[in-house]
């Protein structure tokens, strides 16, 4: 097998450093003793846009290889954020994922509303939520930067950055496969395939992924709930044009069509009379109509060109769009009041040019520009038995007065088929009814950036960094409904009532589209002194400025502005080795404050949540990452993350803030992960190996309005991985995932909680099963 090129054309790759147990399973093994045989520190990366060992970049960044995810068996983004500290992961279902760093959460699936925590596949942003979950597969590392990242990775990573690094064609020839069962009838099936096209020019790459699993939620109504079925597909090109200039041509496409999300109300029993949420069954209506049709495609072409010794350019070009269709029940529960559906969709091109200098001397860095475009949609159809939505608290709590959702016998009360709201005024009930809002964004983002460091002396180094953006940005609205309007809408939830017509119930309807366009511009930087105290210690100082871009946010009442969320971050951090390379250690420690935080507040009117001004926030913690390497046949990792992160007393006037002292959401104050990988020669060449592995994380709350009930305490989850190795070229493994079958959520209060019934959704069970690998 022909040894691969790693060129940088893959532009804008970062540095790492935590999780380094990546270089530990990469690197063969050597005798005892020898300074290389236990060195943990040789991974090469190009986080500011020049090689750099890890340990000499001044950046907090965990990063692991695709050999270590797949000895740990790691196959989702959830399982990747259990691995990094000050990361977490919630992924409802793929259309639905929650990234959240350092206790900042990106998960708004609007299409006016921009992520704080950019998603990057070589170099291309995929962030938008409903496009930024894509299969983890024939990767060649995935890295996690902490901290606002603006002047690397641009407008979106306000607070850090998940950047995925796939396999690339090479000059080579491999494949391999791996084939997998499991309980829930889980089938697996993923393979590879690299040789050249023609010799020493043009070189092809294939990837294929396959994962299937019925879901462990038992829904009363029919079907199963939270299972898993992805289909993808990879192929990429690479050609070299001379000695050290390439192309890469990256073509992705994925498919996911999982059964839906068992959203369980806390508060309407199912059929069998269950209030318990974690009973591993669900009640919802449209059994097999429930779940997600999702398709992700992009086109990706990275270049790198040498233009002397000292200057090379390095361009990113994507295209990327999504489809999404996902029906959900919305209630949690059998009667029929908040069915609901998403249809969302997104296009985006981009392009980067990037100058890069290193002359040998004192100085390097890197300028260039970048465009962005932009544009999606998300539509939201609501359909419900008039009978029934009445019967929801919040509906109830307008009226002043409460219908039981259920009758004595657990049926759906649907008795009442009028409603009287004042003297002499009755609102018919109609048994279906059905209304829809659409929100619409179209952004085109300018963006100038330059970034240098300079060696004041052989130990210290100073790094000036700039991004400066400009922004016209378009938001939309629509609200309409279909057939025979409500009389409910007299009542006044959707807005201003219409006494002299019905209307909708919940989304005032608007008179086609409403738009508002905006320009921006802003600027972030860094600044950072690293300082090399010997040759296996490392410590910096960092101040940076992070932006999540300004909203635009537009509905039936109007428009508004909801103003740019700031955070100025102050890090201090130490990364090292000691013991002739065997411990690998990097210690930091942050402190955030931000200015007009971006949350979402419930609209009284409407009852739908909206981005709005939170005020003032900070957040202060400390993460610690060790990895150890003793000989060939043992290897551990370590990593904790502290946050403390809440909404201040007052904002810059010195008023009381609505959310003072909150917590922010699904952000536990202590994270842990730990993994330890045996290995044991046989006769014949053969190796067992043993990885158990184990994480956990501290009490956290769902909403930032820290409802009491809307949270979840701590717990731990155990894996396990564990097989044989013939030779070089087969692996027979079983895995174990949660292996105490721990109940636990990974959400609550979602819709439902603005109608006064909160929905909860359970974490996966003890999933286990065995795989076959075969390389060549």
């Amino acid at each position: 097998m022909t040894t691969r090129r790693h060129p940088l054309a893959s532009a804008l790759r970062v540095a790492l450093l935590a999780a380094v147990p990546a270089a530990a399973l990469a690197q063969p093994a050597t005798p005892a003793g020898e300074r290389e045989a236990v060195r943990l520190d040789t991974l090469v990366v190009t986080a500011q846009k020049r090689e750099q060992q890890m340990q000499d970049v001044p950046i907090a960044i965990s990063a692991y290889s695709g050999e270590f995810l797949e000895a740990y068996g790691v196959r989702d983004v959830t399982a990747i954020g259990n691995l990094v500290p000050g990361l977490q992961v919630q992924e409802q279902s793929p259309n639905n994922p929650g990234f959240v760093i350092r206790g900042i959460t990106s998960d708004s699936g609007e299409a006016n509303v921009q992520p704080r925590v950019s998603v990057f596949q070589d170099g291309v942003s995929i962030s938008k939520s409903r496009g930024s979950v894509v299969q983890p597969f024939d990767l060649e590392r995935v890295e996690v930067l902490r901290g606002p990242q603006g002047t690397l990775f641009g407008r979106g990573a306000q607070i850090g950055a998940v950047h995925l690094i796939q396999n690339k064609a090479f000059n080579g020839s491999e494949a391999g496969f791996t084939l997998g069962l499991g309980n829930y009838d889980s089938t697996l099936a993923t393979a590879y395939a690299n040789a050249p096209i023609v010799d020493d020019l043009l070189y092809g790459r294939i990837a294929v992924f396959h994962e299937k699993r019925d879901g462990f939620v038992e829904n009363l109504s029919g079907g199963d709930l939270n299972g898993k079925d992805t289909n993808a597909l990879r192929a990429s090109f690479r050609l070299d044009i001379g000695d050290a200039s390439s192309l890469d041509f990256i073509v992705n496409y994925q498919k996911d069509t999982p059964p839906g999300t068992a959203f369980r109300s806390g508060s309407i029993p199912t059929r069998t009379g269950s209030l318990d949420v974690l009973d591993r069954t669900a009640d919802l209506n449209r059994a097999d109509e429930l779940g997600l049709d999702r398709t992700v495609r992009g086109v990706t072409l990275l270049g790198n060109f040498m233009l002397n010794g000292a200057w090379s350019l390095s361009t990113i070009t994507g295209w990327r769009d999504f489809d999404s269709v996902e029906e959900f029940d919305a209630d949690g529960s059998h009667i029929y009041a908040l069915e609901f559906a998403e249809d969302a969709q997104g296009r985006q091109l981009s392009h980067e040019f990037r100058f890069n200098y290193d002359d040998g001397g004192r100085f390097t860095g890197f300028g260039g520009v970048s465009w962005f475009h932009e544009k999606g949609t998300q539509r939201v159809p609501m359909r419900f038995d008039e009978r029934s939505f009445i019967t929801m608290p919040a509906f109830g709590q307008q009226l002043g007065m409460h219908i039981p959702p259920l009758l004595p016998d657990g049926s759906p009360n649907t008795l009442i088929t009028a409603l009287p709201i004042g003297p002499g005024v009755v609102l018919p009930l109609k048994p279906f009814h059905q209304e829809q809002y659409t929100n619409s964004g179209e952004t085109d983002a300018y963006e100038l950036f330059v970034d240098g460091t300079f060696a004041a002396t052989d130990r210290l180094n100073l790094t000036l960094g700039l991004r400066g953006t400009h922004e016209d940005v378009t938001a939309g609205y629509s609200a309409d409904y279909f057939g025979v309007p409500s009389y409910l809408g007299l009542a006044g939830l959707g807005g201003s009532p219409n006494p002299a017509a019905p209307t909708n119930i919940l989304f005032a309807p608007t008179d086609g589209w409403l738009t508002r366009s905006e320009s921006f511009t802003s600027v972030v930087g860094r600044a950072v002194a690293d300082y090399r105290f010997t040759d296996d210690m490392n410590g910096y100082l960092s101040f940076s400025r992070g932006r999540r871009p300004d909203v635009v946010n537009v509905d039936a009442a109007g428009s508004e502005i909801v103003d740019a969320e700031i955070v100025w971050s102050t890090e201090l951090g130490l990364k090292g080795a000691v013991g002739n390379g065997r411990l690998v250690y990097d210690v930091a420690v942050f402190h955030y404050d931000y200015s007009n935080f971006q949350t979402s507040v419930q609209d009284r009117e409407t009852l739908r949540y909206v981005p709005a001004n939170g005020g003032n926030a900070s957040a202060k913690g400390a993460e610690l990452s060790l990895s150890f390497r003793a000989n060939d046949a043992l290897s551990a990792f370590f990593n904790y993350g502290y946050v403390d992160a809440s909404f201040d007393d007052t904002d810059d006037d010195g008023n009381p803030q609505e959310l003072a002292g909150n917590r922010f959401r699904l952000t536990p104050k202590h994270s842990a992960s730990a993994g330890v990988d045996l290995g044991f020669d046989l006769a014949g060449g053969s190796r067992v190996y043993l990885r158990p592995s184990w994480n956990w994380r501290s009490h956290v709350y769902f909403e930032d309005a820290n409802t009491p009930g809307i949270e979840q305490s701590g717990y731990a989850l155990f894996n396990l991985r564990a097989g044989v190795r013939f030779g070089d070229h087969w692996d027979l493994g079983v895995y174990g995932s949660n292996l105490a079958d721990k109940d636990y959520l990974i959400d609550a209060g979602n819709t439902g909680r603005l109608f006064g019934t909160p929905t909860y959704i359970q974490g996966a069970p003890r999933l286990y099963g065995v795989t076959l690998s075969g390389r060549f």
